[in-house]
């Protein structure tokens, strides 16, 4: 048996070794050079090369380098594989308040204020009375971000893609609870998985269902935005603001209009961050327990996505 870690655009010479360090009787082998494709069981993937799935026989489990599994083509993988996520407790917590400070910034006004020193203009508002916030998702950082968000005074909504039930939180789970929900929306967070379903969810139709007062927040992934829709509804002021933190492509080119958009507060993707040791002790143990033939942590539904 072989762990094959096959996670492009960064360096996993760190990765590696701590795995290493943990299953010292494995063999652990970066695509492309591995000694025998045949003896991989155990993938670690992230963006993997679409080309590599089928030079795998006797691939038996496929763990993503994340909370989500989209950048993983499932249709590409046999029935009996199965797929698990990462889970981090710490992640959630970040996530949580990357959220509730960005909601806090956009009810204070202070990409306003950022604007208005370098333009040394001196205009004092009162903060936005605006308090409901409306998640879309609720997995478990959807259910840290409401907490947290509730804790500080907020009121929240949620829509779920299955019915789910919290005694905070008024969780809806249909289209017309969607619809109802948007409508009542101070501040939109995103934190679904990516889904055919999901992607492009947040486009010119949906904002239309929001007051001309939110504000979109997505920290989930950037094609759940169709960017010009975007642009289109903070221009024509059907929307008041947005903040970023995925983009459909990262990094964002020097041209994007994203950049210098005066209503758009963009962040590198750095919501939220995984530990690495965490990380690694999660992957270790679902090798261990896949060697042992026990139940795998934190599987995905294949046929849901997530």
């Amino acid at each position: 048996m072989s762990v094959l870690i096959a996670i492009t655009g960064r360096d996993n010479t760190k990765l590696m070794a701590q795995l290493q360090a943990c299953l010292p009787t494995l063999r652990i082998e970066q695509w492309p050079e591995c000694q025998n494709l045949n003896d991989v069981d155990f993938v670690l993937a992230w963006k993997a090369p679409q080309t590599m799935w089928a030079q795998l026989p006797n691939l038996k489990v496929v763990s993503s380098f994340g909370a989500g599994v989209d950048s993983i083509d499932l249709t590409q993988l046999p029935e009996h594989i199965n797929v698990v996520r990462i889970v981090d407790e710490q992640l959630a917590e970040d996530m949580a308040e990357y959220v509730l400070t960005h909601v806090l910034a956009q009810k204070l006004r202070l990409k306003d204020y950022f604007i208005k020193q370098s333009q040394q203009s001196w205009k004092p508002k009162r903060a936005y009375n605006y308090k409901h916030v409306g998640i879309l998702g609720y997995g478990e950082l959807g259910k840290a971000c409401a907490k947290k968000l509730i804790k500080n005074g907020f009121d929240v909504s949620a829509w779920a893609q299955s019915h789910k039930e919290d005694a905070d939180v008024n969780i809806h789970s249909t289209q017309h609870g969607l619809d109802e929900m948007l409508k009542n929306t101070d501040y939109l967070v995103c934190l679904l998985p990516l889904t055919k379903m999901t992607s492009g969810i947040i486009n010119h139709e949906l904002i239309a269902k929001l007051p001309a007062h939110a504000v979109v927040i997505n920290v989930a992934r950037g094609q759940h935005v169709v960017e010009q829709d975007l642009l289109s509804a903070l221009d024509n002021e059907m929307l008041r603001a947005a903040t970023l933190d995925v983009f459909d492509q990262e990094p964002l080119n020097d041209e994007h209009p994203f950049w210098q958009h005066p209503k758009i507060t963009l962040t590198p993707h750095c919501a939220a961050l995984s530990d690495l040791n965490s990380v690694t002790e999660q992957i270790a143990d679902n090798i261990e327990l896949f060697i042992k033939g026990a139940k795998l942590n934190n599987q995905v539904n294949r046929k849901k996505g997530y």
